[in-house]
């Protein structure tokens, strides 16, 4: 009997039949691997294969195996955490009817699900919980004695998408919370942890096993030569900021918008087809939804186009999702961030369409990976659009730094199956402010030394120093987020209650104050700042008027019209790696031909390509653009670069250098006085022979870097320690400088 004969043979009639029904001929690996850690062993197991090849089949064919052999009785069994709620609405669709074959019960628990639902869940514990990690927060705080009751008989915590989690305060939250769970319990329960995409396995098997003193299984994902259908066209456009208007004038008499040529090849890659379009940003997306109708509206044809993004209505996301997985509409187009990169079924799509580059290879794969199900090979196209350069303008404005990332992305990942690994933190200090408050309300009043044994024993937080926690509970008792009562012993302090208080609480990631907006009685989603009444603005890829505001309910309400506009939400663009970076050098510097790009975006390489070598790139790093001005092209993911722009800011009298600017990682133009651009190289290696290890001498002493959730509640000094220990390196720097590390070809 083969392996997968025994698995399939072990597996209860009603998986037997659901495989039977599917017409199921084989099982995958990945499948087999999962069956056998799972019944023949006791490890925790890391599932990293390709989008769509039946990771969740994979884990949970065996977990209801072994539930169905030894039902567990009044608590809940497995533990689902994912880190978006469509994700936990979706997530068994396709696996409905043998879920409802095993009798296992399911239940969902997140924001938008009903009371009902939940007290279903706490009157008779049972089966499967699906949860997200602020819910599970606020279960561990709101419902600490009812832990036991319901997760007594725990035996699995699935964790879906870990790779969005891993390095993240949200996945450290997670990995406090899990241990939390563990001291009410006795026990920790096996973990197994599911993604597409996952660099670094050792890095990932070491993020799941922390603190459960359990071993990982990790099956090596087979290795298959790539099949995948890829374009890339590049459009030059004049600036668009000029062809926004709607209303007829006398070159545009019909009150058309002049319509651009890439999008206008975007629209007919996808507007006949089921497809998803994806932007790296809000406002991207929304602009490029509003196009799309436009085009559509211009010809005559009809508007196929939906939006889905982080800040529009549930019912809008959700609407989003259904007519994407209705096989009975054959036309739909999705604009979406990264709210549809994640692992949400939306059926068979045709293609996947990407304005610009992804800013990671794991991105790249997440968005490619939507497409190609059921069979066919993943299809993607990349839409890359460029304003005309001026003649004069300066060399790095010439370089088309967006197609260069495109091209570095597919070459490293095809070339060397590298994706990004994760960055940990060593100074989570707003999680550990969070914790804190968390653990009190849910353990109880502690002394300072037992609240500094139990926080700094949870994974995420051991590394940080028994001195730091020291600082940062003498200033939570100073600011009244704690109390010391007379037992010497700490409490919930008046301000930490107002911070508690507020459901926002049980979220560590950063969100902002957004004012809900309202047609009529439909919910459209949320602004961050809103216009006055009679203003303007764009959501949901329309264009909406004010009507009224109410400031004191977070309230706007608007009506329709018609039009197109940008908007802008806070937020930044994620970090590039610098394997990335050098690619991405290596893409400018080769001859190497790529036949995926279309004719018009070969010549802009070629172009590019060109130039670079006239100003002589395979050899110099630190080019001169006339007169005093220079630019230095490091070839530095955005760590190493942001700290090499700290020392050319915090050394630039020394330096000779001044006017120092820069563009995201991919270069830094300054002025030097005579003869300082020609020593800078060597005064940059002093420095850094200087410098050692010490990153907080780049760190300013009045300087108060806030970045993460609970930031503004720390003290500055620790937040300067923070940001020299976790948002800058020298280790690249110095192997480049010191080390002699070479990044020619």
């Amino acid at each position: 009997m083969t392996e997968a004969d025994k698995i399939f043979t072990r597996f209860p009639p009603f998986i037997q039949e659901y495989i039977y029904s599917r017409g199921w001929e084989s099982f995958r690996s990945i499948q087999i691997a999962a069956a056998d850690a799972i019944f023949d062993s006791d490890e925790n197991l890391l599932l990293a294969s390709s989008t769509a090849s039946g990771k969740t089949e994979a884990a949970f064919f065996p977990i209801l195996t072994l539930l169905t052999e030894q039902p567990v009785e009044n608590s809940v069994a497995v533990l689902y955490i994912a880190p978006l709620k469509s994700l936990i609405n979706d997530q068994f669709l396709r696996m409905e009817e043998v879920m409802d074959a095993s009798g296992i019960p399911v239940y969902h628990w997140h924001g938008d699900v009903g009371a009902s639902h939940k007290t279903n869940l706490l009157k008779n514990p049972s089966g499967i919980l699906q949860i997200t990690p602020e819910s599970l927060e606020s279960l561990l705080i709101r419902r600490p004695n009812d832990i036991c009751r319901l997760f007594g008989g725990l035996r699995f915590i699935v964790l879906d998408e870990i790779h969005t989690m891993i390095g993240s305060d949200r996945g450290s939250q997670i990995l406090c919370q899990l241990t939390r769970l563990a001291r009410f319990i006795g026990y920790h329960p096996r973990r197994i942890g599911l993604s597409a995409t996952i660099g670094d396995t050792s890095v990932a098997t070491a993020w799941l096993n922390a603190g459960s003193g359990r071993g990982c299984i990790a099956p090596e994902p087979l290795r298959l030569p790539l099949k995948w259908r890829l374009g890339m066209a590049h459009f030059y456009v004049e600036d668009q900021r000029e062809c926004q208007t709607l209303r007829p004038t006398e070159e545009n008499e019909g009150g058309h918008a002049a319509l651009d040529p890439g999008y206008e090849y975007l629209y007919d890659c996808v507007s006949d087809l089921k497809a998803l379009v994806f932007s790296n940003s809000r406002e991207e997306t929304e602009y490029v939804t509003a196009t799309l109708r436009q085009i559509a509206a211009s010809r005559g044809e009809e508007d196929v186009f939906l939006i889905h993004h982080g800040n529009l209505s549930a019912s809008l996301r959700e609407d989003a999702e259904q007519r994407m997985k209705d096989e009975s509409i054959t036309r739909a187009v999705t604009c979406a961030t990264v709210t549809m990169e994640l692992g949400i079924d939306i059926g068979r799509l045709e293609r996947v369409a990407q304005v610009g580059a992804p800013t990671t290879v794991s991105g790249f794969l997440q968005r490619l990976g939507r497409s190609g199900r059921r069979g066919s090979p993943p299809e993607m196209v990349m839409v890359y659009r460029e304003a005309t350069p001026l003649p004069n303008a300066p060399l790095p404005q010439l370089i088309p730094w967006d197609l260069l990332r495109g091209i570095a992305i597919v070459d490293l990942y095809a070339d060397e199956r590298f994706i990004e690994p994760p960055r940990v933190k060593k100074m989570p200090l707003s999680l550990a402010f969070h914790q804190t408050l968390s653990l009190l309300v849910s353990e109880g009043e502690k002394t300072p030394a037992a609240l500094a044994e139990s926080l700094l024993s949870l994974p995420p937080l051991s590394a940080l120093p028994k001195d730091t926690y020291r600082a940062l509970l003498v200033s939570m008792i100073n600011n009244e987020y704690l109390e010391l009562t007379e037992e010497k012993t700490l409490i919930i302090g008046l301000a930490g209650e107002r911070i508690l208080n507020n459901y926002k609480f049980y979220a560590v990631f950063q969100d902002s104050e957004d004012f809900t907006v309202r047609c009529g009685s439909e919910e459209i989603g949320t602004i961050t700042t809103p216009p006055p009444a009679g203003d303007r603005f764009a959501l949901a890829g329309r264009v909406w008027e004010v009507e009224d505001l109410d400031v004191s309910r977070r309230l706007v309400f608007v009506h329709h019209v018609n039009g197109k506009m940008e908007v802008s939400w806070p937020g930044d663009s994620g970090e590039i790696h610098t394997k990335l970076l050098l690619a991405m050098r290596r893409v400018l510097l080769s001859d190497k031909q790529y036949p995926y790009l279309s004719e018009n975006a070969a010549h802009r390489l070629s172009d590019a390509r060109h130039l670079a070598a006239k100003a002589g790139l395979a050899k110099k790093n630190l080019v001169s653009l006339g007169g005093q001005s220079y630019v230095l092209f490091p070839w530095l993911g955005t760590v190493s670069f942001r700290t090499l722009r700290r020392i050319l800011k915090t050394y630039s009298s020394e330096l000779g250098i001044s006017d120092i600017e820069s563009q995201g990682c991919c270069y830094i133009t300054f002025k030097a006085k005579d003869g300082a651009a020609e020593h800078l190289e060597n005064a940059i290696r002093d420095i850094l022979e200087n410098l050692g290890e010490d990153t907080e001498r780049l760190v300013g002493a009045s300087e108060c870097p806030v970045y993460d959730k609970y930031d503004e509640f720390i003290p500055p000094e620790l937040l300067r320690q923070a940001y020299a220990s976790d948002r800058l390196q020298l280790h690249e720097l110095q192997a480049r400088y010191l080390g002699g590390e070479r990044i020619d070809l």
